[in-house]
């Protein structure tokens, strides 16, 4: 006989499958749902939200990166407005792009080695941080009035604290599935060959 745990696990799901399939991913791994009642979610289910949030970490590190270009470039235009700068912005470009290597981040803040291609964001366009990225400033930068140019730092510096903070979230839902995942193998509930085959 099925075990009742299973059996009220298996409705939850179901029903939430229904629920979630028009939510955007960073909504369902927040959710308090994602982890609950954790030790009764099965290993492949387990295994599949574990991959929701590792993909979901990459781009959020790659939209993070995409903003800290934009704010770097900007914040070097504003100092050659002021005069800190002599150099053109072009002259100053490959200085830029190699000071944006993020040392001294914290350990969950530590950008990932970036593939050449995009990663796969499916809920591309629904978010605030398409809107801004979507913004081509940077093809008229230094045409931009001053006060247009701190309007824009300003959202920017707002648009990195909220994806900075979403992925510190998502690495924290992230690191309660890795325990559980380490609770069965150390209880023997899971089989090696299992957790290998993640």
């Amino acid at each position: 006989m099925p075990r009742t745990g299973t059996l009220s696990y298996r409705k939850l799901t179901s029903k939430g499958r229904t629920l979630n399939q028009h939510r955007r991913r960073i909504d369902q791994v927040l959710d308090p749902e994602f982890i609950e009642a954790i030790e009764q979610v099965p290993l492949d289910e387990l295994r599949r939200r574990r991959s929701t949030c590792d993909e979901l970490d990459g781009e959020l590190s790659y939209y993070r990166r995409l903003l800290h270009g934009r704010m770097d470039l900007l914040s070097f235009e504003m100092r050659r407005r002021s005069g800190e700068e002599s150099r053109s912005l072009l002259e100053a470009l490959p200085d830029i792009l190699a000071d944006g290597d993020g040392e001294g981040s914290p350990y969950f803040m530590v950008p990932k080695s970036l593939p050449v291609e995009p990663p796969d964001t499916p809920d591309e366009g629904r978010r605030s941080i398409d809107r801004v990225l979507g913004d081509d400033f940077l093809a008229h930068l230094t045409e931009i009035e001053d006060e247009e140019l701190r309007s824009i730092q300003l959202t920017l510096t707002d648009a990195e604290r909220r994806v900075s903070d979403q992925r510190r979230s998502v690495y924290e839902v992230l690191e309660i599935l890795t325990r559980e995942v380490a609770r069965r193998y150390r209880d023997g509930l899971a089989s090696v060959t299992e957790l290998l085959d993640q």
